[in-house]
């Protein structure tokens, strides 16, 4: 994974606009920071979120990324401003849609299976990303909030967060992938209740149902799931959590045949890779592993 002076978090934070990006340890953290609009989702925060989850992509030292929201939540869905605007004629035109609609992949997404021919769309990419991406959810998480969360790799929530879609309340749809996304993680009968009702889904239904990892106190929020991050960054090879990505993305649209097979080609690809000769070495010699991720 390249990383260029150029592309590095400390080179990119000052230019975001809505959002900002700090580096903790081995750790990114974004957070999204309009918190006057309950982080309300803008064109601006879309365009830069893209910027700087790719310039933690290509980072070498980042290792995990943690995005969670400025004030009392995380996101309110999309800014009201914007959906006052929506023209029905503009179509890709719309200011949402434009934000990225020829941004392409530009890390290096050579680990494990690829997944490109089956992520399209605003969020798509957030699979790709060979590193895992956790959402801290300190707060409400609606609409367009809950679906950028629900492409995270995993979600830890306050206790006082709630989900809910919010799409039936304003007249829209299922978007950006949650038709598939909520059913794969809560079942069918809990997302078309989630969808239809557009009911608050506190945090402990959301635990329970399999939309949250974890539930902890609010103000131990960011502290716990960076922690849990920083364990990863220091003790797990970043090859292997690159790999196992792309791997659990692609099975879900494997048949089990397929998905044991590209399990049996990336362990022969793994035995020849440093990180896995580390992971021999720091265990006999009993010391703390130094994996590259290569």
């Amino acid at each position: 994974m390249e990383t260029g002076s150029a592309n590095n978090i400390e080179a990119v934070a000052d230019s975001l606009k809505d959002i900002t990006l700090a580096r903790d340890g081995n750790v990114a953290v974004i957070t999204l920071n309009r918190p006057d609009k309950l982080n309300a989702w803008t064109a601006a925060m879309e365009s830069s979120m893209r910027v700087a989850l790719a310039t933690c992509a290509r980072d070498n030292t980042v290792r995990a990324i943690v995005v969670t929201g400025a004030g009392r939540g995380f996101c309110a869905g999309a800014d009201m401003n914007l959906l006052q605007k929506i023209d029905a004629d503009a179509g890709d035109e719309r200011e949402l849609a434009q934000a990225t609609r020829n941004a392409t992949l530009d890390w290096d997404v050579s680990l494990g299976p690829d997944i490109s021919e089956h992520m399209g769309g605003r969020f798509g990419y957030l699979p790709q990303i060979p590193k895992p991406i956790i959402a801290a959810i300190n707060g409400p998480c609606a609409g367009l909030g809950m679906v950028f969360a629900l492409w995270c790799d995993m979600r830890v929530g306050a206790e006082n967060m709630f989900f809910t879609t919010a799409f039936a309340k304003r007249g829209l749809i299922a978007e950006h992938g949650i038709s598939w996304l909520l059913p794969e993680l809560a079942g069918q009968a809990a997302a078309m209740d989630f969808l239809f009702s557009s009911r608050r889904v506190e945090s402990d239904e959301a635990l329970r149902v399999g939309l949250l990892n974890n539930v902890v106190p609010s103000q131990d929020l960011v502290s716990e799931t960076v922690a849990y991050a920083q364990q990863m960054a220091q003790t797990v090879s970043p090859r292997s959590v690159a790999v196992m990505k792309a791997q659990v993305w692609k099975a879900r649209f494997q048949p089990l045949t397929d998905a044991i097979k590209t399990g049996d080609d990336e362990m022969q690809k793994s035995f020849a890779s440093e990180d896995f000769k580390e992971g021999v070495e720091h265990f006999v010699q009993k010391r703390a592993p130094n994996f590259t991720g290569r």
